[in-house]
C-alpha cells in the first residue's frame, strides 16, 4: 500500500510530525515502512509558466523560439524542441540554476544561435512515473490546468510536494489498504484524532428502479447501486490525478478515477457499468454455469466454472465479481449513464476465481483480503457526492441495498491477569482503557475483565489474544523488559531414531550411493507396476491434487526411486545409485476416517557399473549380491543381526532374484532385481532394489549391545567343504546348521561357490563352504578340529540328505 503524506493529513494531524518519523512510529507498531520516498527529488526551481508566442527558430526547422510568462519581471525565451508546444499554455518551466532528477542542471545557454533562458519541461524530465501517465502526456512537453497560476512552483501544482510512504502489510492487515484505515492507525499510534471526509446526503430519484436479486447468498451478502444520468465523461481534476499517480494508480477518466479514488479511501472497491449497455434494470449475482464466458475488459474471453462469482443484468454476465468488469459494459467515451455498484463478496471466492484465471487488481486484492461490509454504502454515498461535482452526474435511481444478514461489532473479553501473564509486564488498567481509546474501540471494565467492541473494520481481531497484541504493540515492545524463559530446561539431543537415520545416511553416502529426495504423492500406475511390503495397503487419494501424476500417497518408496533413475539415465548418466529415507504413508480403511500410519523406510537402487572399467581390469556391475551386500554392511553398522533372506516370487521383480527381508522371523523389507520387462521399459540395465522398514531396525538396534574382543592369541585352522545337496534346499539353511553344530570353536562360515551341472546330477547343486575354527585359550589340534568338522558334516547328510563331492 502506497501512502501519500499530504493525503493521509486530510484525515489526521500530523503537525510536528515528518514523514520519516512517522515511518519510524509506524514500523515500531506493527506496521512495517519499507520505503519513504520524495516525489520531488532532487527537482528545484522548476515553476509555472505561460507561453504568450511559438515563433520558428530561424536556424532548425524542428525547433521553436517561445516567448514564456513566469511570474518574473521579464519575459523569458526559450528554445524547444517539442512539436505539441503552442501559445496560451501553462507549462512547467525549470528556470536558470534549476536541478532535475537525475542530477541534471539547467542554466542559460545558446541553441544553434539563439539564446534560451531555461526549460520546458515534459513529465518524464521531472521524474514523474511515465507508465501511469496518459499517453498524450508521455510525449512531448506536460500541459498543466489552465487553473496553474503562473509563477507557482510546478511541484505544487503536481502534487510532487509530497512523501509516500510504501507499507509492507501483512496479509490480516486489510483494514490498511484504506487511507481511512491507514489514518485510524496512525491516530492510535500518534494518540491523535481521526477526521474521516464528510459525506453530504446525496439526492435519491425515482425514474429507473434497479431490482437486486443475490442467488449466491453464500459469496455475496451485501449488494448496493444507484443509476446516475448526465454523466460528462472527461479528465479528472489535477488534484485527484496527483492522488491516484501518489499511490500508484494511472488516472483514465472522471468516472473511473472516481472508482478508483474512493476505492484508495474507503477501501471499498467500487465498479461503474455504462447503463444503456445492459439488457434491464435488474442485476442478479450467481455462480456461473460450467463453460459459461464472458470477454473482460482486457479484451480476453474467459470461461467459467461452476464456481465463478458473476454479475449478470438478468440475461448475461457483465462482470466477474471482485476480479473484473465485462467488455460489453464498459464505460467508454460517449456513456451518459451508469450504474454504480458497491459489495460484499465472499474472499474465498474472489481468491479462488483471481487465481484460476490468473486476474490480480487493486480491487481483487482487497476483496481477497476482507472489506469492510459497513464501508459499502458509505463508499456508495461518497462516490456519488463526487462524481455529482466532477462528472455532472444526477441520480436517478434511489440507493438500491440488498443485505441478507445484519452487520455487528464483535465483542471479545480480555482478562487483565491474562493480559499481563502473557506480555511478562504490568500494564494497569487505566493504560490498557486508553490504547483502546486511542484504538477507537469502545470498552467496559467488569472488576478485571474487558469487554472490547470490535469494530467491523478490523476483522483481523477475533479472539482474546488478538486484543493482547493491539495492546503490546501500541503499549510499545520495546517497553517490555527481557527475561530468561522460565521452567525445567534440558539440552537438545537427537532421539535414537534421530540417531540411527543420520548413520544410516552417513552409511550409505560412503557406499557410494546418492541421496535423493522425491515427492510424497505419486499416481496410482506406479504404485501398481511394483509389489513391495505394503501391497496390501490402501493408497490414499488426495481430493484436490496439483496433477494426476500426484494423486496417490505413496505407500513404498521404490516406484519413485525408478522415476528418478529414469531421469538420470535419460540424461547420460550410466552409473545410478540412489537411496531416498523418508516416510510413507499406510491404513487399511477403505474410506479414511484417522490420519494413516507415517512409516519410515530407507530404500535403494542400485544400475550399470558397480566399478567402473579401468586398466587395472575391466568394470564391474551391480548385481543382487552386490545390494545385499549393502545390506549386510548397513545392519553391521547399525548393530543389528538376526535377519535372513527368504526368496520370493513379487509381481514386477525377478523370478529367480527376489526376497524378502526377515529380522527375528518378522518381514521388515525386501531386495529383489527387477524384471527384465520392467526394466526395458524405464530403458535400465538390470536393476537391483531393496527397501527396509526403519521402525524394527529400531528396535533391534537399542536391544543389542556393543561388545569389544581382543586380537586373537592363537592360530586359526581352516577346513573346506563341499556338499552335494537338492537344489531346492537354500545356502542359508545349511550355513545355519552349520553354525549350530560347530559349536564355540567354529569362528566363521563363509560359502564360497556354487556350481550345478551333468557332474552333479540333475536336480542337484554343489555348495562349498569355508570354515575357520579358533579357541581362545589354546592351539587346536587336528583331532580337535577333525572332530567338530566331521560332526558338521555328518548332521548335513542327516537332516539335508547332504553329500560330500568327491
Amino acid at each position: 500500500m502506497r501512502v501519500s503524506y499530504q493525503w493521509l493529513r486530510k484525515y489526521v494531524d500530523l503537525e510536528g510530525v515528518t514523514p520519516r518519523q512517522l515511518a519510524e512510529a509506524l514500523t515500531r507498531g506493527g506496521i512495517e515502512v519499507d520505503i519513504v520516498e520524495a516525489r520531488n527529488e532532487g527537482l528545484s526551481h522548476v515553476v509555472v509558466g505561460l507561453v504568450e508566442t511559438v515563433d520558428p527558430h530561424p536556424n532548425a526547422d524542428k525547433l521553436r523560439v517561445c516567448r514564456v510568462d513566469t511570474g518574473g519581471e521579464e519575459k523569458l525565451g526559450i528554445v524547444c524542441g517539442a512539436a505539441n508546444v503552442a501559445a496560451g499554455q501553462k507549462v512547467p518551466v525549470a528556470l536558470h540554476g534549476a536541478t532535475l532528477p537525475g542530477g541534471i542542471k539547467i542554466k542559460k545557454s545558446k541553441l544553434r544561435g539563439v539564446a534560451s533562458q531555461g526549460m520546458i519541461c515534459s513529465a518524464k524530465e521531472l521524474g514523474m512515473p511515465e507508465k501511469l501517465l496518459p499517453k498524450a502526456q508521455q510525449e512531448g512537453i506536460l500541459v498543466l490546468p489552465e487553473a496553474a497560476e503562473v509563477g507557482q512552483p510546478t511541484e505544487e501544482v503536481l502534487g510532487l510536494n509530497d512523501y509516500v510512504l510504501e507499507l509492507d502489510l501483512t496479509p490480516n492487515r486489510s483494514d490498511c489498504l484504506s487511507m481511512t484505515g491507514v489514518a485510524y492507525e496512525v491516530a492510535a499510534v500518534l494518540d491523535r484524532t481521526v477526521t474521516l471526509p464528510e459525506t453530504l446526503d446525496v439526492p435519491q430519484g425515482d425514474e429507473i428502479q434497479v431490482e437486486l436479486v443475490l442467488e449466491a447468498e453464500e459469496d455475496c451478502g451485501l449488494y448496493g447501486a444507484q443509476v446516475l444520468d448526465g454523466i460528462r465523461i472527461g479528465t479528472s481534476p489535477q488534484w485527484l490525478q496527483n492522488r491516484l499517480l501518489a499511490a500508484g494508480i494511472r488516472p483514465i477518466n472522471n468516472v473511473v478515477d472516481v472508482t478508483n479514488y474512493v476505492m484508495l479511501e474507503w477501501g471499498q472497491p467500487l465498479h461503474a457499468f455504462d447503463y444503456d449497455k445492459l439488457s434491464g434494470d435488474e442485476i442478479v449475482v450467481r455462480k456461473a454455469n460450467a463453460g459459461e464466458t464472458i470477454t473482460t475488459l482486457d479484451g480476453v474471453t474467459r470461461a467459467c466454472d461452476d464456481e465463478t462469482l458473476l454479475i449478470t443484468d438478468g440475461e448475461r454476465p457483465i462482470a466477474i465479481a471482485g476480479v473484473m468488469g465485462g467488455e460489453d459494459s464498459e464505460v467508454g467515451a460517449h456513456t451518459t449513464r451508469i450504474l454504480l455498484e458497491s459489495a460484499w463478496f465472499s474472499p474465498t471466492s474472489v481468491r479462488r476465481t483471481a487465481r484460476k484465471l490468473g486476474l490480480r487488481s487493486e480491487a481483487s486484492n482487497r476483496f481477497e483480503k476482507g472489506v469492510d461490509p459497513a464501508g459499502i454504502r458509505l463508499a456508495l454515498k461518497r462516490a456519488v457526492e463526487l462524481l455529482m461535482e466532477l462528472a455532472d452526474a444526477r441520480p436517478v435511481s434511489p440507493t438500491t441495498v440488498e443485505q441478507l444478514a445484519a452487520i455487528e461489532d464483535v465483542t471479545i473479553t480480555l482478562r487483565h491477569q491474562r493480559l499481563n501473564g502473557m506480555l511478562g509486564v504490568k500494564i494497569d488498567e487505566s493504560t490498557v482503557c486508553d490504547i483502546f481509546r486511542r484504538l477507537d474501540f469502545p470498552v467496559k471494565v467488569e472488576g478485571e475483565v474487558y469487554q472490547v467492541e470490535v469494530p467491523s473494520r478490523r476483522p483481523d481481531i477475533s479472539i482474546e489474544v488478538d486484543l493482547i497484541e493491539e495492546v503490546a504493540r501500541l503499549f510499545g515492545y520495546d517497553r517490555i523488559p527481557k527475561t530468561l524463559p522460565w521452567g525445567q530446561q534440558s539440552p537438545g539431543a537427537l532421539t535414537p531414531e534421530q540417531r540411527l537415520r543420520r548413520v544410516i545416511r552417513q552409511t550409505l553416502r560412503h557406499a557410494g550411493l546418492s541421496e535423493v529426495i522425491n515427492y510424497s504423492l505419486t499416481s496410482k500406475s506406479r504404485l501398481e507396476e511394483l509389489n513391495h511390503p505394503a501391497a496390501d495397503a490402501r493408497p490414499i487419494r488426495l481430493h484436490m491434487p496439483m496433477s494426476d501424476e500426484r494423486k496417490w500417497l505413496r505407500t513404498t518408496l521404490i516406484p519413485q526411486l525408478l522415476e528418478t533413475a529414469e531421469y538420470n539415465i535419460h540424461r547420460g548418466e550410466e552409473r545410478v545409485a540412489l537411496f531416498e529415507l523418508s516416510r510413507v504413508f499406510i491404513t487399511d480403511e477403505k474410506k479414511l476416517k484417522k490420519l494413516p500410519e507415517e512409516r519410515w523406510m530407507v530404500s535403494a537402487l542400485v544400475t550399470g557399473e558397480k566399478i567402473p572399467s579401468h586398466w587395472v581390469g575391466p568394470s564391474e556391475p551391480w548385481d543382487f549380491f552386490a545390494a545385499k551386500g549393502l545390506i549386510e554392511s548397513l545392519l553391521k553398522r547399525i548393530g543389528v543381526d538376526g535377519v535372513d533372506y527368504q526368496a520370493e516370487q513379487l509381481t514386477g521383480y525377478h523370478p529367480g532374484r527376489t526376497a524378502k527381508i526377515r529380522l527375528d522371523g518378522e518381514e521388515v523389507g525386501l531386495i529383489g532385481q527387477l524384471h527384465p520387462l520392467v526394466a526395458e521399459k524405464h530403458d535400465l540395465s538390470d536393476t537391483i532394489v531393496f527397501e527396509l522398514e526403519l521402525g524394527p531396525l529400531v528396535e533391534a538396534a537399542q536391544k543389542s549391545t556393543v561388545r569389544f574382543t581382543p586380537l586373537p592369541k592363537y592360530p586359526a585352522t581352516t577346513r573346506d567343504l563341499a556338499l552335494v545337496v537338492d537344489k531346492r534346499i537354500a545356502a542359508g539353511d545349511l550355513t545355519d546348521a552349520i553354525r549350530e553344530t560347530g559349536g564355540e570353536i567354529l569362528e566363521s562360515v563363509q560359502l564360497f561357490d556354487v556350481f550345478t551341472g551333468e557332474q552333479i546330477g540333475e536336480g542337484n547343486k554343489s555348495v562349498a563352504y569355508s570354515l575357520r575354527y579358533r579357541s581362545a585359550d589354546k592351539t587346536l589340534t587336528d583331532k580337535e578340529v577333525n572332530e567338530v568338522h566331521d560332526g558338521i558334516v555328518r548332521h548335513l547328510e542327516t537332516r539335508f540328505g547332504a553329500a560330500l563331492r568327491s
